[in-house]
């Protein structure tokens, strides 16, 4: 099954169900969503909402055949091919991004960061000059832009010049870009305003 209609909600679990049901021994053919939630603590209901988006219901007082759920789980996350982003931009949310391995559970990893600025202490931040280059060779699909505001538009030009089809934009900016590349804005000023605002809530 694609995993092109799955919720956000729902493709942040998944990693815990793959990780699960690979831990289980090799002998165990079936698993069943009752057993993941426990194993999981997690809501039944949820688990079961959220496996049928990825592999369909399992068989009735039987479960999910481990082998088949594997495979649904791991194309959902798509770990099998992969997928290679760079960030343009190695500031220091750059290259905390750059170092952060969480990517890998949902089958992405970030190869290299670029700069206006030589780093020479860094062999992961590039020139932003050698971007073009290294996109095309390594057939990158994903940018993510950790630049300045006013330099992200130059910084997003660069990238759909370099055959990106998709932006992770962390300035807070609105960029003009061709309709088939997609843009995924992170606003982290936002995100914590509205954590502010349930804080308050409480009182």
């Amino acid at each position: 099954m694609s995993g092109s209609g799955i919720s956000r909600a729902t493709t942040g679990r998944l990693p815990e169900y793959l990780t699960y049901v690979k831990s289980l021994p090799r002998d165990i053919r079936f698993v069943s969503a009752t057993a993941i939630a426990k194993g999981l603590e997690l809501g039944e209901v949820q688990v079961r909402k959220d496996l049928s988006a990825v592999c369909g219901k399992g068989k009735p007082k039987i479960g999910y055949d481990r082998d088949v759920l594997l495979y649904s789980l791991e194309t959902a996350l798509d770990t099998r091919s992969g997928c290679e982003a760079v960030i343009v931009g190695a500031g220091k949310l750059g290259k905390a991004l750059l170092g952060f391995g969480g990517f890998s559970d949902y089958g992405i990893s970030i190869g290299k960061a670029f700069d206006i600025r030589n780093d020479e202490g860094s062999p992961d931040v590039l020139p932003i000059e050698e971007l073009p280059s290294y996109c095309s060779l390594h057939q990158i699909g994903i940018g993510i832009i950790c630049v300045p505001p006013d330099a992200a538009q130059e910084a997003a030009d660069l990238l759909v010049k370099s055959g990106v089809r998709a932006i992770w934009c962390f300035a807070p900016v609105s960029l003009k870009l061709p309709e088939t590349v997609k843009v995924q804005y992170e606003n982290l000023a936002l995100s914590l305003a509205h954590l502010h605002q349930k804080v308050k809530s409480i009182h």
